[in-house]
Order: C-alpha cells, then sequence, then structure tokens
C-alpha cells in the first residue's frame, strides 16, 4: 500500500506503550506516534514526532522502534519519570479491552510547551495531528495562528464543552460514532462543521466512514479484512492514510471534493491491508 506521497507530516503529543498482558508483550503506540508511524508507511517524504517520553525500559522500546521505522525525533525530550502506558487484552474478535492506564506518566505531568523555535520548526510539515489524550489542548491555538493545518482525534469519549474548546483551532477533525445511529452521526457532523474545521470524519466501525466538508456529505464503505489479528490502531490508519492521500492528491491539482475521495479510498485499503494484519498498532512487540 505504500505509495510516493508529497507529504510531510508531524505528531504531537502522546506517546505509550501497550501492554498484552494476556500474552505479556509490550508494543508502541500512542495516536501521535501511530500518527507518524502510519504516515511513513503510506509513503510521505516525512514524518515526525514531537514529544515527552519518560526514562523507564517502556520509554526505551518506544524510542528505539521509532528510529527503526525511520520517525525523525528531533524536537522529542526524555524526562525523569514513568513512560505513558495502558494495558490492553483482545477479544476473541479483536476489539479491545482496557486495563490500568497511568494518565500518560511524566507525559501527563510535564505538558509540552510550544516555543517560537518549535513553531518554526512545526512550520515545515504540510500538516500536524493531535488528539484528545495529547494534553496538548492549551498550545493547539498557536499552530492554528502560524497558519499550519491542524488535525485532531476527539475519538469516542470527547464532551461537547471539549469540542468548543478545541475545535476551532482544528482543519480536520476525527472522532468515533460507533455509539450514534446515522442520523445523529450526521447532526453531530454539521455541528462540528460549524466550530471550524474544515472537514469532519466519523468512523462507525464495520459500516465505515461518514464526513462532512461544508457542502456535500461523504461515505466510505469498511474494506473487509482478510487476516484480522488486531484491530489496535485502526482508526489512526484510517485518518492518516485519508490525509496524507488526501493532502498529495490535492497539491497534484485536483479539488478538493476529488482529493477528499481519494483520500477514502486509499484510506479504507491501508486501515484493512496495513494495520489489521499485524499485532500491535504497528508490531515490534516485546516480552515482558
Amino acid at each position: 500500500m505504500q505509495q510516493d506521497l508529497d507529504v510531510s507530516v508531524c505528531g504531537f503529543g502522546d506517546n505509550v506503550v501497550d501492554i498484552y498482558e494476556h500474552v505479556r508483550t509490550m508494543y508502541p503506540g500512542g495516536n501521535a506516534v501511530n500518527f507518524a508511524v502510519y504516515a511513513k508507511k503510506a509513503g510521505v517524504r516525512r514524518a515526525a514526532y514531537m514529544g515527552y517520553f519518560g526514562n523507564d525500559d517502556r520509554a526505551e522500546h518506544v524510542i528505539e522502534s521509532l528510529y527503526d521505522e525511520g520517525i525523525e525525533l528531533v524536537k522529542c525530550k526524555q524526562l525523569i519519570g514513568e513512560n505513558g502506558y495502558s494495558c490492553v487484552s483482545i477479544a476473541e474478535d479483536g476489539d479491545r479491552i482496557w486495563g490500568d492506564y497511568n494518565q500518560g506518566g511524566i507525559r501527563g505531568e510535564s505538558r509540552y510547551v510550544l516555543d517560537r523555535f518549535d513553531i518554526e520548526y512545526l512550520r515545515q510539515f504540510d500538516i500536524v495531528h493531535s488528539g484528545n489524550y495529547c494534553f496538548t489542548e492549551r498550545q493547539l491555538h498557536k499552530i492554528h495562528d502560524a497558519g499550519v493545518e491542524l488535525s485532531f482525534d476527539f475519538s469516542d469519549d470527547s464532551s461537547w464543552d471539549y469540542y468548543q474548546e478545541v475545535a476551532p483551532s482544528v482543519t480536520y477533525a476525527f472522532f468515533s460514532a460507533s455509539d450514534l445511529s446515522v442520523d445523529e452521526t450526521n447532526e453531530r457532523l454539521r455541528k462540528v462543521h460549524e466550530l471550524g474545521p474544515k472537514w469532519v470524519s466519523a468512523t462507525r466501525g464495520a459500516e465505515g466512514c461518514f464526513a462532512f466538508d461544508g457542502e456535500r456529505f461523504y461515505r466510505q464503505e469498511a474494506k473487509p479484512v482478510l487476516d484480522m489479528r488486531d484491530a489496535m490502531g485502526a482508526g489512526d490508519s484510517f485518518l492518516t492514510s485519508f490525509l496524507v492521500k488526501s493532502i498529495d492528491t490535492r497539491k497534484k491539482g485536483a479539488s478538493d471534493e476529488e482529493s477528499y475521495k481519494a483520500g477514502l479510498a486509499y484510506a479504507a485499503e491501508f486501515a484493512s491491508d496495513v494495520c489489521c494484519a499485524q499485532d500491535g498498532s504497528w508490531g515490534h512487540g516485546l516480552k515482558y
């Protein structure tokens, strides 16, 4: 599924280890980290991650795995403390059963503050991505004010007050809507779009993706997964591949509508072929 995409990206915020207790194996992950790795796998010319790591063995595993994947880490820092982790088990149907979570570890205690040099660095990228577990909310307006496109994952548990706080700084908004009806999903797409984003997308599991650009509604059916091993990171892989493909297509002269459709089609293929056919979000399992 890798293509030659003229796109540069940076994930800003969370990194964790997902601790699979049922097999005593930990995998690197986190929404912002996954974004950078999936973009690299999709074929972008530059993929970076910006954030804080702890200084324990879990942090070292994530860092070494990111180096192995070719992710740029020049704006990262290691702090004295525990790296973020979450404990998880996998059901027979591939769904996740979440356990203990340490609130991001030292990253949750020491919020990343963007200075003028960080902003100049972020200006080098076509898009920056963050999410509602990243502890970056107070910094997002700086990225927006610098004219850098910002993608944000609201997941499935953001309150409406949170949307109102964050969405005005966001260019591309994503959320999960498996718990909503189709009509409720479309209504939320409209309401979130009114807050400022130019594109709003909702994933609905096996029903695929619903989206709205302010003029048109879009629907992308999910592709069947022939070798389902683990659904961890499936949503992250979908939004990432959509973004990098649509941005690349628009750079080549396509209209917004054409770019969005190309991105959705590519994302459905990428998420089913690349993400769900491996263990963890993107492999690199380490026994503990």
